[in-house]
């Protein structure tokens, strides 16, 4: 049984009849934060064992300083291979973050321009009624559809990114530009065919360049099925009984920019805790990163360049994404002032794991 709060736990998850035990493979749990780090596993255990996740990992920066890492249970189940610290998870639309930084970084060296008409970059793209600009993608003001039903799920292999633009491309703008909030991950879609015009380079090879090779992000990569990709998670999701099921097949290569990366919880901690300094981000890049975009009545989205911008429960300002893919959830939040970074990444499709059940771990660093 878990039990919460300041009390003695085992940790250890029930699952199937069967013992499931928090496992890590070199855990990072930094001696000044050991507190923290407690109840905080007692937490994460607690979620994990309540909502059957069959794995999980938790990572958490302090000061650009990675402070606690650790996996929890297994990574794939039928043959007991536990999570550890190098686990790489579907982290369904976090990848738009990186999407988004690797734009921040192409404007700040001058080679996007955030408001010019994206046929400036994409001619052929079909004109609409109303000009399209890469701020707009990027703060889903743009008016370009999401998935409809029969699009989430997809078994077609697309072989570039301007091939997976033929799904949305002819269809009409849900609204004037602008105008009203839409989320888009076809938005997504579109802008990384407008950063491949802008830099010149395959979309891949783009945020392998300017993002995770400059951020030691090592573990982070496109989920091709095509791949061995190592530690690579098995998927998962829950039939309506609450019962595990290996997932469906699902192939990514329609939405890499927005939903199809793999990564580690410790790399998307690194990730956030980047977009917090210099070395990254100049400071006016990081405004405009973080700064809310408007609707033309003047009413904020929320929602900057990527990231969403809130506050927690106590109002301190938070930056925030969750991810959805098919067996897989993730989720990254960002603390700037405290310049807290927590990142959770699971391998069960829709599981429960939120601004609200992060901000709990999150507020033990932050205080």
């Amino acid at each position: 049984m878990v039990m919460y709060g300041l009390k003695k736990i085992a940790v250890l998850f029930v699952f199937h009849g069967a013992a499931i035990h928090a496992l890590s493979q070199a855990p990072v749990v930094d001696s000044a934060h050991r507190e923290a780090i407690e109840q905080a596993r007692q937490i994460t255990v607690g979620l994990a064992s309540e909502q059957k996740i069959p794995g999980l990992a938790i990572a958490v920066s302090v000061d650009n300083k990675i402070v606690w890492s650790e996996g929890f249970g297994f990574a794939d189940l039928e043959n007991r291979i536990p999570v550890t610290t190098k686990t790489r998870f579907r982290i369904g639309s976090i990848s738009k973050l990186l999407t988004a930084a690797a734009a921040a970084k192409l404007h700040e060296q001058g080679a996007l321009d955030l408001d010019a008409p994206i046929q400036k970059y994409l001619p052929s793209y079909p004109q609409k009624e109303f000009s399209i600009t890469s701020r707009h993608l990027l703060g889903h003001l743009a008016g370009i559809r999401h998935y409809r039903r029969n699009d989430y799920v997809n078994q077609r292999r697309f072989e570039s990114v301007s091939d997976s633009l033929a799904p949305f491309k002819d269809d009409p703008l849900l609204h004037r530009p602008e105008s009203r909030y839409a989320y888009s991950s076809y938005g997504f879609v579109l802008l990384s065919a407008v950063l491949e015009s802008a830099s010149g380079e395959n979309f891949s090879d783009l945020l392998q360049k300017m993002v995770f090779t400059q951020l030691g992000m090592n573990d982070t990569l496109v989920d091709d099925n095509r791949n061995i990709i190592a530690n690579r998670s098995a998927f998962y999701s829950k039939n309506s009984e609450g019962q595990i099921n290996n997932e469906i097949y699902m192939d990514t290569s329609d939405r890499i920019a927005a939903g199809g990366f793999l990564s580690t919880a410790e790399d998307l901690a690194r990730f956030g805790a980047a977009c917090l300094s210099d070395q990254f981000l100049r400071p006016d890049t990081r405004a405009v990163v973080f700064t809310s975009q408007k609707t033309t009545d003047g009413k904020p989205t929320g929602v900057g360049l990527g990231w969403r911008i809130a506050t927690d429960s106590e109002k301190r300002t938070i930056y925030h994404h969750g991810g959805d893919s098919i067996g897989g959830r993730a989720f990254s939040m960002v603390y700037p002032q405290s310049r807290v970074v927590i990142a959770v990444a699971s391998n069960l499709s829709f599981a429960r794991i939120s601004e609200k059940e992060v901000e709990g771990i999150a507020d033990l660093f932050v205080r």
